[in-house]
C-alpha cells in the first residue's frame, strides 16, 4: 500500500488552484496544510504539495528527466473522463496527446492526458 507521495511545486499558489480542485473532485479530502505546503487524503494514502526552496527553482522540473513522469488517478467512467476533458478545456489547461484522444493509451484505454502545473502531466483513466 503506497502511504504517501510529496511532490516539490515551482509556485504553490498556483499548484494549490489546480491541486485542490482535481483532487476535491476525485474524492479526495484536505489533509492539511501549512504555511510551504498542502496535503490530500483518499483512504490511508495521501499526496503533498510543497513549494520548492528558492534555491533549487532555477533547474526546474521536466517529466521527461530522471524522476516522477505523471499522476494517474481512476474515474468511474468513459463519461467522467468526457467531463473532465471539457473541464480541463474551459479551465484553458492543455490536453495532451490531443491527436489521439481519448485512445492515447491504446485502443481499449480510454483517457484523458492533461498538463497541470509545472508542466506535470496528469492522466485521468476510466475504470470502465
Amino acid at each position: 500500500m503506497l502511504h504517501h507521495v510529496e511532490i516539490n511545486v515551482s509556485n504553490l499558489k498556483e499548484a494549490r488552484l489546480f491541486w485542490d480542485d482535481l483532487l476535491g473532485r476525485l474524492g479526495y479530502t484536505l489533509y492539511s496544510e501549512w504555511e510551504k505546503g498542502v496535503s490530500w487524503m483518499y483512504g490511508e494514502t495521501y499526496l503533498v504539495f510543497v513549494q520548492t526552496e528558492e534555491r533549487f527553482l532555477e533547474s526546474g522540473y521536466h517529466r521527461g528527466h530522471t524522476g516522477l513522469n505523471h499522476l494517474a488517478f481512476h474515474v468511474a467512467t468513459r463519461a467522467d473522463v468526457d467531463a473532465w476533458t471539457e473541464r480541463f478545456r474551459a479551465l484553458g489547461i492543455p490536453i495532451l496527446y490531443e491527436d489521439r484522444h481519448p485512445f492515447a493509451g491504446g485502443p481499449n484505454y480510454y483517457a484523458v492526458f492533461a498538463e497541470g502545473p509545472d508542466r506535470m502531466k496528469v492522466e485521468l483513466v476510466a475504470k470502465k
